[in-house]
């Protein structure tokens, strides 16, 4: 008598003893793991029906949820969400390199996620970075963000550091840079040049960083008692292609600016692009300066006036705060301002005579 078991039996007998996993609810439901595990999370970014069918498959499989593990996990993960807003501006690579090298230094390895300013793309870069569950996060947030969203995503206890752009209601920590102050500095700058009809261009004004860029402007003009122009406020996408195509908004008017305050360094390169098109020459027909000091700044043609943000700097310094914060998890929220200096080259030039 042969009372070895089939070996279909077997397999059927391990995999009855194996525990269900989410893959494996995600798979039934086709549905991704990160969508199982904002219903278990009971997340209200998952739908009606979707969170219905992963509830009934779940219930189907007996999945059972060790929330003591997945807790244990979130305190003991190795790993940080950096989430920024554009990973093709040199700025925030140069950040990007700071951040993991401060956190390498300490054990700790780097998720990458990007957005390309979509509030939407946020959510899901956020969801599907939740399933790792990081430890913290650092969130250059993307324009027209909303902060009780994030908190649907991240939870109320999320360790979160924002940099760059402020969210209103938001108590996370937050690092910037002294825009008012920088774009303040180069309008003066300008103005010392012997500059009086003087833009500001790039950026959209719904951001907290540009508006901030556009106040310390304001101010430097009326100090000088020059008066703000609507028609020079320029807008466009903080990156160098848009900024070259609306190079030609500066001149439509009757009156011509000599100069342009940008509202960053990628922008200013754009604008001198566009202006070189049109047989105008940056830095001796026309002042320019940026805001950041990337690489790039110096090697331009011609080398860029800019304000020094020392973005690979910048980043380590987010990820100190952060480890922080991880070390502090009740103190009071930060906010910390980075100085910036104007750093004088070639782009602007004094008004030609």
């Amino acid at each position: 008598m042969n009372d070895k078991k089939p070996a279909a039996s077997q397999r059927a007998g391990k995999e009855a003893k194996r525990a269900v996993t989410v893959t494996d609810i995600a798979q039934a439901v086709g549905v991704s793991r990160a969508t199982v595990s904002l219903v278990l999370r009971g997340s209200p970014l998952v739908n009606v029906d979707t969170r219905a069918k992963v509830e009934a498959e779940l219930r189907r499989q007996r999945y059972v949820y060790n929330r003591t593990a997945a807790n244990l996990r979130r305190r003991t993960s190795s790993s940080i969400a950096l989430v920024i807003n554009d990973l093709s501006n040199p700025f925030f690579a140069e950040f990007a390199s700071g951040v993991d090298e401060a956190l390498g230094e300490k054990g700790y390895v780097t998720l990458l996620g990007s957005t390309s300013e979509s509030p939407a793309r946020q959510q899901a870069v956020l969801s599907t970075l939740m399933e790792h569950t990081p430890t913290g996060f650092i969130l250059s947030p993307a324009e027209g963000s909303d902060t009780q969203a994030l908190r649907q995503v991240l939870g109320v206890n999320a360790n979160v550091l924002l940099f760059n752009r402020e969210l209103e209601g938001a108590d996370w920590d937050f690092l910037t840079m002294d825009n008012q102050n920088g774009a303040y500095l180069a309008t003066r700058h300008l103005i010392e040049q012997g500059h009086r009809d003087i833009a500001f261009f790039g950026g959209h004004a719904a951001s907290s960083s540009c508006h901030q860029r556009r106040i310390g402007y304001q101010r430097a003009l009326s100090e000088a008692g020059l008066d703000l122009r609507q028609d020079w406020l320029i807008e466009s996408a903080p990156n160098r292609l848009e900024a070259a195509a609306r190079t030609g908004e500066l001149f439509e008017g009757g009156q011509r600016p000599s100069a342009a305050v940008c509202y960053n360094d990628t922008v200013a390169l754009g604008l001198m692009l566009g202006l070189t098109s049109r047989g105008i020459r940056p830095g001796a027909d026309f002042a320019v300066t940026g805001f950041d000091d990337i690489s790039e700044a110096s090697v331009a043609v011609p080398p860029l006036t800019t304000l020094t943000a020392d973005p690979r700097e910048r980043g380590r310094q987010a990820a100190s705060l952060l480890l922080q914060r991880l070390d502090n998890p009740d103190a009071a929220p930060m906010r910390v301002v980075a100085p910036v200096q104007l750093r004088v080259r070639e782009s602007s030039a004094a008004l030609p005579r």
